[in-house]
């Protein structure tokens, strides 16, 4: 009897921590949807919720108002929520990997080194804007590739979050060395990009981020155990 109840026990656990869950998915599905709506009601033009689902259904095709939620507001919004998901993704990888919860892109020195890459992109190379992702991407290589040289030698975790933080700070004096002698117009495009911005997204950038991301979550999927 004492078996039994403790499996009853154990199912209606596992029952119960599922419902929760589930329960909590529904309610950032909805949250989500509501923001959605919120955002694209959100701008100089105000538009009805009614409006709203008339564009989006595509019944009202030849107003301002489907021009500025289908080529504005809507490709922001969804840009926002995939590149959202997939910092949490990454951010969940590196605390997975360095099995410490303070992991992270900015603790280990990854953003610093992105945006050191992309300084020296933007002022010495136009700042083009392919060039730009491509240098983003190099200077996070870079970083990761040194805490993981570092990892042969340090065993404790903790120790290689501090090697990972110095290395954050190396980048960041470089980029402010390399800045000292840049041009005011370099300065602004540098700290407008590193703040980030969605107001030049389109679908095809939409389409391009949700197929590599969707790329790097089937793989996370599959480096579970």
């Amino acid at each position: 009897m004492s078996n039994q109840s403790a499996g009853t026990s154990f199912h209606m656990e596992n029952f119960k921590r599922r419902s929760r869950y589930t329960l909590v998915f529904v309610l950032l599905i909805l949250a989500f949807g509501l923001i959605t709506v919120l955002n694209i009601n959100t701008g100089n033009v105000h538009i009805s919720l009614s409006e709203i689902i008339d564009i989006l259904l595509k019944k009202a095709t030849d107003t301002k108002e489907y021009s500025i939620i289908w080529k504005i507001r809507l490709p922001r919004i969804l840009m926002a929520a995939i590149l959202g998901g997939a910092l949490s993704l990454s951010g969940f990888l590196l605390q997975t990997f360095f099995e410490n919860p303070i992991a992270g892109p900015f603790v280990l020195g990854i953003s610093s080194g992105a945006k050191m890459v992309v300084a020296l992109t933007m002022i010495y190379y136009l700042g083009r804007a392919v060039n730009v992702i491509i240098a983003a991407f190099i200077g996070s290589l870079i970083s990761i590739g040194f805490i993981l040289l570092i990892s042969k030698r340090i065993k404790h975790m903790a120790t290689l979050l501090v090697a990972g933080i110095m290395i954050g700070y190396i980048c960041s004096a470089v980029t402010d060395f390399v800045v000292t002698f840049a041009d005011d117009s370099d300065i602004v495009n540098l700290h407008g990009w590193s703040q980030g911005s969605f107001s030049g997204m389109s679908w095809s950038n939409v389409k391009i981020s949700a197929l590599i991301i969707a790329v790097a979550v089937i793989l996370t999927f599959m480096l579970s155990k």
